[in-house]
């Protein structure tokens, strides 16, 4: 009977970690892990937090700052030969896409990718995304109009009362840009009108939203979270969702090649794209990259979202050019 009893219990343990419940057996799991992120300081905490109670016997140290400068001191490390972090945990895929074309990402063969949503991972299954952050229209509930789609916003009727955040400065911006700017319904035909229409970019979604909430613009270009969140706490402002789409960074996660942990690197992997990992970022405020988690408080009932298709590679590759001529047209 004890024999079988401890079969049982072996074969329950097993199947909870091919279900992910037990991320790579990562109860067993030893050594210190390096994780490099962009993510919010509130953020980063809990992340951590959560990976160890899977992990209890990883020790994991974070150096957590803005994606460029994350970049900036991995850039560093490379040029000396010695890179620290195990993992990256940063705000979009164009940046690990750079890194996978300089051949610094492992490729991770074995993550669960089964839910996410089509186009948040890298197909080589070197970086995987681990929740949806969208932009859209954030308006003043004082405003006269209310936009249904991007072109909206090129309308006369608009004309000086739009705020956006500079690619510049923003990835998610950078990344709206290299996708809009593809489109035959939008292209760069549609930055000019909004540039002959007065727009403004400033130097990120926190200005956008701030200017619209206080009524100096009645319309700006922002992440949704940001957006909901504010109105939560009662500013005048609602948010849309325009009917051409909305283009998402994905905040990703990838192992390096030269990770000193790989073990534990593979368990981080598993958790942030387990159930519970999910979860977590919806209860963070974000939408999850696998739906089956569910949506976070602020999500509006009935809501679909309609994700603009993102070419990564293509947005890499014209990246500098898009920057180039985004600075030409609306200013440092």
């Amino acid at each position: 009977m004890k024999s079988a009893s401890r079969r049982h219990c072996i074969g329950a343990v097993l199947a909870l970690a091919c279900a992910g419940a037990l991320p790579a057996l990562a109860q067993d799991l030893k050594g210190k892990l390096v994780l490099y992120t962009s993510q919010p300081e509130r953020d980063a905490a809990q992340t951590v937090a959560a990976f160890k109670r899977v992990a209890p016997g990883v020790e994991v140290e974070v150096f957590r700052s803005g994606t460029t400068e994350v970049m900036g001191k991995l850039a560093a490390e490379f040029s000396a030969g010695q890179p620290k972090p195990d993992v990256l945990l940063l705000a979009d895929a164009a940046t690990m896409e750079a890194l996978k074309k300089d051949g610094r990402l492992a490729a991770y063969a074995q993550a669960k990718i089964d839910g996410l949503a089509a186009g948040s991972f890298d197909a080589d299954r070197t970086y995987f995304g681990t929740k949806l952050i969208t932009t859209g229209i954030v308006v003043n509930t004082g405003a006269k109009m209310r936009p249904a789609s991007w072109a909206d916003l090129t309308k006369p009727e608009y004309r000086g009362q739009i705020a956006m955040p500079s690619p510049l400065y923003s990835g998610a911006a950078a990344i709206m840009l290299g996708t809009m700017a593809t489109r035959t319904d939008l292209g760069w035909s549609y930055f000019e009108k909004l540039k002959a229409g007065d727009a403004v970019a400033v130097r990120g979604n926190g200005a956008v939203l701030n200017a619209v909430a206080n009524g100096e613009k009645s319309y700006g270009v922002v992440v949704d979270f940001m957006a909901f969140n504010a109105k939560a706490k009662g500013s005048p402002i609602d948010f849309v969702f325009p009917a051409e789409g909305l283009p998402a960074v994905t905040e990703p996660v990838a192992i390096l090649k030269t990770a000193q942990n790989a073990a534990a690197a593979r368990a981080f992997v598993d958790f942030i794209l387990s159930d519970d990992g999910q979860k977590l970022a919806a209860s963070m405020g974000y939408i999850p990259a696998r739906a089956s988690a569910g949506m976070p408080s602020w999500y509006p009932a009935g809501t679909s979202i309609k994700l603009m298709p993102t070419d990564i590679g293509s947005v890499v590759t014209n990246n500098g050019a898009n920057l180039k001529r985004f600075a030409d047209l609306f200013g440092n």
